[in-house]
């Protein structure tokens, strides 16, 4: 794909989760690049360039954040909630991308302005092309403003 390139954060305690994600983006060449971080206090690190993501250059603002719910140290609506009520952070679409399809989940996600919910399919042949639609349409289709 050609373009500007693109800086996902995908925050994914699951590392087998987290392979598929970044080997079929990869795939379907979607993003530049993806940052992984494994829980919530490593995402709020990364947002704000704290700890050992202090370079802007390793650690750039993302265009997109693929957020799951059930997180180490903190959970991802703590995550979204501080994202979406930061003024440096809110024009940063998060997609919640978690097994839970309790509906306080997607309540709670949504009442916290997440811009997307998806229920992550158990069969691999089903999760390939939601990653496949999710990659079009955040990163191609949907036009977001310049968060720099």
């Amino acid at each position: 794909m050609e373009g500007n390139p693109i800086t996902i954060l995908l925050v994914e305690d699951e590392d087998a989760h987290a392979a598929i994600v970044k080997r079929n983006f990869n795939d379907f060449k979607l993003a530049n690049k993806i940052n992984h971080v494994k829980d919530g206090q490593a995402a709020l690190d990364y947002l704000y360039q704290r700890n050992q993501y202090s370079d802007p250059l390793s650690s750039p603002r993302p265009e997109l954040i693929l957020l799951d719910l059930r997180l180490p140290k903190v959970d991802g609506l703590e995550v979204l909630k501080t994202i979406k009520t930061d003024p440096s952070l809110t024009p940063i679409p998060v997609v919640i991308m978690t097994t839970s399809s309790a509906e306080k989940d997607i309540t709670q996600a949504y009442d916290n302005y997440a811009n997307s919910y998806l229920v992550k399919p158990l069969d691999l042949q089903q999760f390939m092309p939601m990653l496949e639609s999710i990659g079009f349409y955040w990163l191609v289709w949907n036009k977001s403003p310049n968060i720099d």
